[in-house]
């Protein structure tokens, strides 16, 4: 059982301040306990940016040649332990063994990788004539990080904190922290000055609270629901701190009636079953031609099928969901769609057969969805997709978006230029068009209550500087 119940201060393993409580994790797979972390106070968070604002006062200064050797360091300590990255995701959130090693734990490889490839040329110096603008690190940044791709969410933020020169205080999820722990002695191992990265264990009432609301952080970054999001942002009013925001998704997946359309219903439905259902830009709701629904249902229906959910240390393709409390909330929500009239072609409530341990749900899904279901409204986080008939592209297009989010949108067609159009249309950060990978240079975040502000690549820096317009600067000099 993993005992994680110091946090990671000024450099050091430290005790909490004062009598803290501790917090049982549980496997969701077994639903045994797997170890345990202590809850935070709002003096431990006091602690922690007191010794990130120190710190920030030499860090903030390093060159670019010092960033760069750092990251590299850490880096090279991350690749020592992805295997084990991995393990401790699986461990703490459910993630099947496979998907834990080629994406969860890669992907915070590839935020290190991206970060060190943008500092490398960053102009954090432009001479316009006799002015010159500099970007400068915001400061002392609090981090509020969820539980469903965990590592994903720290290194996204973290990698180009450290670039730009800025120090970090660190509440990961109390529901999936051991990946947090993990990552935490990676930095030291890789020679983090003291204080320019803390972290803090605890609950968002208390310690989230506290980093929200502290006057010497300068900037939070918070991943997670909507709901927690507007607390977030009111907490941090008062100090009129930036706050950036990466939050909820009922993400558009539209589909033109050509002859790719079989394939991209199959890959559509798998999509939104990778990771148990539970990502942010999941294409949840699925357009297809109404002339089409029956092959879209039966289609559909056989991906389903195909992803029995198991043991996530075996060769399951999907695991469990994280935690009981997401188990009967996404229960509630399948039980809604039947309720209001859906069509249920696979799936449904309950565990699947011979998985009556474990938070596991039945890959679910749902046809003849109109867009004023529940379902086609509330962001589930599980594997439940909303398959809704359209009898024209414009129709789609409205209806895709009519959403109080917008993180993402899909769309799919073997009419490139047709897809091009539809894209333009849509109201989203970003836009797959016909299943493109991942791309990490490319800007991530939200329009409308999906969020503000913009993770991954070169975007990302720009939330961690300020400008500063230095006028009479002198004669003009090339721009770093």
């Amino acid at each position: 059982m993993r005992d994680y119940v110091k946090f990671y201060i000024n450099g050091e393993w430290v005790d909490p301040a004062g009598a803290a409580k501790t917090l049982d994790v549980l496997n969701p797979a077994t639903e045994a306990v797997a170890g345990r972390i202590s809850l935070g106070s709002a003096e431990d968070v006091d602690r922690a940016v007191k010794a990130a604002k120190t710190a920030f006062r030499s860090f903030s200064r390093t060159s670019r040649a010092e960033r760069l050797e750092l990251l590299q360091a850490i880096l090279a300590e991350y690749t020592k332990r992805s295997g084990e990255m991995a393990e401790a995701i699986t461990e703490e959130m459910g993630a099947p063994a496979w998907l834990a090693k080629s994406a969860q734990a890669a992907i915070g490889a590839g935020h290190l990788h991206t970060a060190i490839e943008v500092l490398k040329t960053y102009k954090f110096h432009e001479p316009r004539g006799t002015t010159m603008i500099a970007k400068e690190p915001v400061g002392v940044c609090g981090f509020i990080t969820p539980w469903n791709w965990p590592i994903n969410q720290i290194a996204c933020k973290v990698a180009p904190a450290l670039a730009t020169g800025c120090t970090i205080v660190l509440k990961p999820s109390e529901i999936a922290p051991f990946s947090a722990w993990l990552w935490t002695e990676i930095l030291h191992a890789a020679g983090v000055p003291k204080g320019v990265y803390n972290l803090v264990n605890g609950d968002g009432p208390t310690v989230g609270a506290a980093i929200s609301s502290h006057p010497d952080v300068d900037m939070v970054s918070f991943t997670g629901s909507t709901r927690a999001g507007i607390e977030v942002a009111k907490a941090a009013a008062p100090t009129v701190k930036r706050v950036a925001q990466e939050l909820g998704g009922k993400s558009p997946n539209i589909l033109l009636d050509d002859e790719g359309f079989g394939d991209a219903v199959k890959r559509g439905v798998a999509h939104v079953f990778n990771n148990s259902g539970q990502s942010c830009n999941a294409p949840t709701r699925m357009f297809v031609p109404a002339g089409r629904m029956d092959e879209a249902k039966t289609v559909a229906k056989a991906t389903a099928d195909a992803w029995a959910p198991g043991d996530p240390n075996g060769n399951a393709r999907m695991g469990p969901v994280v935690s009981e409390l997401q188990w009967t909330k996404i229960q509630g929500l399948i039980q809604k769609g039947i309720d209001e009239g859906a069509e249920l072609v696979a799936g449904g409530t309950g565990k699947p057969e011979g998985l009556e341990t474990g938070y596991y749900v039945k890959p679910t899904v749902f046809a003849n969805v109109t867009n004023d279901m529940t379902i086609a409204r509330e962001e589930i986080f599980g594997p439940v997709i909303s398959i809704l008939g359209y009898d024209s592209l414009d129709r789609a297009i409205e209806e895709g978006n009519d959403t109080v989010y917008g993180l993402a949108a899909y769309v799919q067609s073997t009419d490139i230029e047709k897809a091009r159009e539809i894209a333009s249309q849509l109201r989203a950060g970003q836009v797959i068009i016909n299943g493109a990978g991942s791309d990490l240079m490319a800007p991530f975040g939200g329009y409308k209550q999906s969020g503000n502000g913009r993770e991954w690549g070169d975007h990302a820096f720009g939330e961690f500087l300020e400008t500063k317009a230095m006028i009479g600067y002198g004669e003009a000099i090339a721009a770093e």
